[in-house]
């Protein structure tokens, strides 16, 4: 098999081809069947941004890792691709994916250790040190995340492991200031999207936190796999989340959840939250489902049945194998 073998890096880089061969071919039945390597570009946030710069940051293209996709990681992912032979256009596609990621196991060190362990914290929930070293803890994380997808359980993170972590869902961090309603009774269980997904909404969130107009309530996301969720007709592929509307008294976490015929509903902090939502994905926000006349008129949402009382907000990529999603 052919390979680069980078010096003291102690790191095998797979060339694009052997690379692509590796992705087409499941390590096992059992893993995630849908997984593929998500399309970042221009706009997105969030886990799966930040793992691309610190994997150009291995490949001697640092940019900041700060999980923004923005005009300094445009610049590095167009001089990667032409350096590799990819398409020049900015876009990370499964093609420029299957050359940035590098095999690692316990005892390497650097910039793709962080990208993994970054992964892994966003995608398992843990608390790993991003140090770039990986160490036992990472070692076992990686064991561990390979027997819960189902495929060869070695500690070694090769082309199967990282497409299986890049698309798994993530979890959302509730301290953004996020409160979890779960109004359809699915639980925590539905709270999962993808790393864009969150990390594009939580920034979002963020923002409008920040205006003191209080915390954004979340309904129901999806499944950690996916997979149809009780109560909705989409939510399947970890790109639409529910968050409620915004309460003249700010008290949308406690008080109960209003519509926008309400007295208490507020729309001038409502419009300002759907701004934020789409300020911090530009280019990334398909939709947002909202029966508000007034932001209907305004071209902010979008009308839809039984959307009379939360918010439907359906991201999207430039690429995604589902058309409903692609931008």
């Amino acid at each position: 098999m052919p390979r680069l073998n980078l010096r003291g890096a102690g790191i095998t880089l797979l060339t694009p081809l052997v690379a692509a061969a590796l992705l087409a071919t499941p390590a096992t039945a059992d893993a995630f069947a849908a997984a593929f390597f998500p399309t970042q570009s221009t706009g997105n946030r969030g886990a799966d941004v930040q793992a691309i710069q610190y994997l150009l940051a291995h490949h001697g293209h640092p940019v900041d890792p700060i999980g923004v996709f923005g005009p300094a990681t445009n610049t590095a992912v167009r001089t990667f691709q032409s350096e590799h032979g990819l398409t020049v256009d900015g876009i990370v596609g499964p093609n420029t994916w299957g050359a940035l990621v590098v095999q690692i196991r316990q005892g390497d060190s650097g910039p793709a250790v962080r990208a993994l362990q970054a992964e892994l914290n966003k995608k398992r929930r843990l608390s790993l040190a991003v140090s770039g070293t990986f160490d036992a803890a990472t070692d076992a994380a990686v064991r561990t995340f390979q027997q819960h997808a189902g495929i060869g359980v070695d500690g070694v993170a090769g082309p199967v492991t990282w497409r299986n972590l890049v698309w798994h869902y993530a979890y959302p961090d509730l301290s953004a200031g996020i409160c979890d309603q779960d109004p359809d009774g699915n639980g925590t269980a539905a709270n999962w999207a993808t790393g864009a997904a969150w990390g594009q909404l939580e920034a979002a969130v963020r923002a409008f936190v920040s205006t003191g107009q209080g915390q954004v309530p979340l309904g129901d996301a999806g499944f950690e796999h996916g997979g149809d969720i009780p109560g909705h007709a989409s939510h399947a592929v970890g790109m639409d989340i529910d968050v409620w509307p915004i309460r003249t008294d700010n008290a949308q976490c406690t008080a109960g959840r209003i519509t926008w015929q309400s007295a208490t509903y507020d729309r001038a902090a409502t419009r300002q939250l759907v701004n934020e939502i789409r300020a911090a994905a530009p280019g990334h926000v398909k939709l947002i489902f909202f029966n508000d006349p007034t932001l209907i008129n305004e071209g902010l949402t979008t009308p839809f049945d039984n959307h009379d009382n939360h918010l439907h907000i359906r991201y999207c990529e430039r690429v995604h194998p589902n058309s409903l999603y692609t931008c």
